[in-house]
């Protein structure tokens, strides 16, 4: 356990009020930051990456809570400690949501032809299923994508060009077999595909 009661500047007044609070606040961002992530990998079944963040989560969160419990006396302690929690919660959403780690489905429901959003979702190399529906205004069609949470942006692009009044929802997924995902690629470079057992496009 970290022992800073050794230090020299220890007992000034600008140490106990200023860098205590602080180095609190900063170990609180971090714990709970990774704890958001750790949440997120458990629920998306990171088995690897999950332990891995706790350990850390933990082993900061020892360390800020030891500091807390030795400067009782100190309310400036306290306002760090749940500003911390606050912001790392905000952080480690900021995180997830630039990693845009795992899967999601999508569900497109269009009115009207669906054929050039079809086109234009299978020339983005993604794989998609069309089903016919109905409606309250009539006959509809439903297609869905499984998608890389990183391509969502370009989903949504699709939708936007080709059917903007399209009504569409979103659901994480967990696990998939077979269909086609399109891997990562800069904008320059040629769509590459990845095929998960047959193909299921229809």
């Amino acid at each position: 356990m970290l022992d800073i009661s050794a230090w020299p500047c220890v007992h000034e007044w600008w140490f106990a009020y200023l860098v205590l609070p602080a180095m609190i606040f900063c170990a609180r961002v971090a714990d709970v930051s990774l704890d958001t992530m750790r949440v997120i990998f458990l629920n998306r079944g990171r088995k690897v990456a999950a332990p891995i963040l706790g350990f850390f989560e933990v082993l900061i969160w020892v360390l800020a809570i030891s500091q807390v419990l030795k400067n009782l006396t100190n309310p400036v302690c306290y306002l760090a400690y749940g500003g911390g929690f606050a912001t790392g919660n905000l952080v480690g959403m900021l995180i997830e949501g630039k990693v845009a780690a795992g899967l999601l489905a999508v569900r497109i429901i269009v009115q009207k032809d669906a054929q050039t959003l079809l086109t234009g979702l299978r020339g983005a190399g993604y794989g998609v299923t069309r089903l016919d529906g109905f409606g309250a205004d009539g006959p509809v069609n439903v297609i869905f994508v499984v998608i890389r949470r990183k391509h969502f942006p370009q989903i949504v692009q699709q939708v936007t060009r080709h059917a903007p009044a399209a009504f569409y929802s979103v659901e994480e997924v967990r696990t998939v077999g077979g269909g086609t995902m399109p891997t990562h690629r800069p904008a320059w470079r040629p769509s590459t595909l990845v095929h998960w057992g047959t193909p299921d496009e229809r």
